[in-house]
């Protein structure tokens, strides 16, 4: 937060290339993507394209209304964030079947490449992961519902990073997704639904075991400004 409101940056001007601010802050460029797409939705900047990324005027009178989302979303609205991506993702995994292209699932499959070579390289790992998610979301072919699944990713991005902890868990992971994959390949939604079902209920027990509300108030302010991730991807 300090990188908005410290001065240094002055209100209206153009943001660094997501590159410079991923080497600036040390994390990585989705990281810093996703970070971006938070701050957008919380109004502290504004998105134009084919110019830029641009801090809003006044941001010091934002910087509570961005504080205001981390103590209002809690431990408890965090897992209902959970819930509610859980069924948002099914709910595109469930219309991927019907609309995936042979070229999304290739993309998927080289996903699923990435996920298998960095199973010792857990923030590789994740964004792999993540790429996955996204392509099925925008597989589903529905706009609204892919931005909506973006928005829950940013804000639950910290815990998701700490979700996968061993080499074990990024195992049976990776075994989850395959399971989805093949059953994308096979238009079956029977199948998806329930790979996907499967694969979110793990996939959510594993997020909120990460979930320590005795340092909420430290860490989520960060984790929507994608600000306290070092060493993710």
């Amino acid at each position: 937060m300090a990188f908005f409101t410290s001065g240094d940056i002055a209100p209206g001007t153009r943001l660094p290339a997501e590159r410079q601010l991923a080497a600036s802050l040390g994390v990585g460029r989705s990281a810093v993507r996703e970070a971006l797409a938070a701050l957008e939705i919380l109004g502290i900047v504004v998105v134009r394209p084919g110019s830029g990324t641009y801090l809003r005027d006044g941001v010091s009178e934002l910087l509570p209304r961005t504080l205001s989302w981390g103590l209002m979303l809690g431990a408890p609205r965090t897992r209902e964030l959970v819930e509610l991506r859980s069924g948002l993702e099914v709910q595109a995994a469930q219309l991927a079947a019907e609309r995936v292209t042979d070229e999304a699932l290739e993309r998927m499959r080289a996903n699923l490449d990435t996920m298998a070579a960095t199973l010792d390289d857990l923030a590789a790992f994740v964004e792999a992961d993540a790429a996955f998610h996204r392509e099925i979301a925008a597989a589903s072919g529905n706009q609204v519902l892919q931005e909506l699944l973006q928005s829950i990713r940013s804000l639950l991005r910290i815990w998701v990073d700490r979700a996968l902890t061993d080499e074990g868990h990024a195992a049976a992971a990776l075994k989850e997704h395959t399971e989805i994959h093949r059953a994308l390949e096979a238009r079956d939604p029977a199948a998806v639904t329930a790979s996907m079902q499967s694969h979110m209920d793990t996939a959510s027990r594993r997020l909120l075991l990460g979930l320590d509300a005795s340092h909420w108030r430290e860490c989520i302010p960060k984790a929507v400004l994608g600000l306290s991730l070092p060493g993710s991807g």
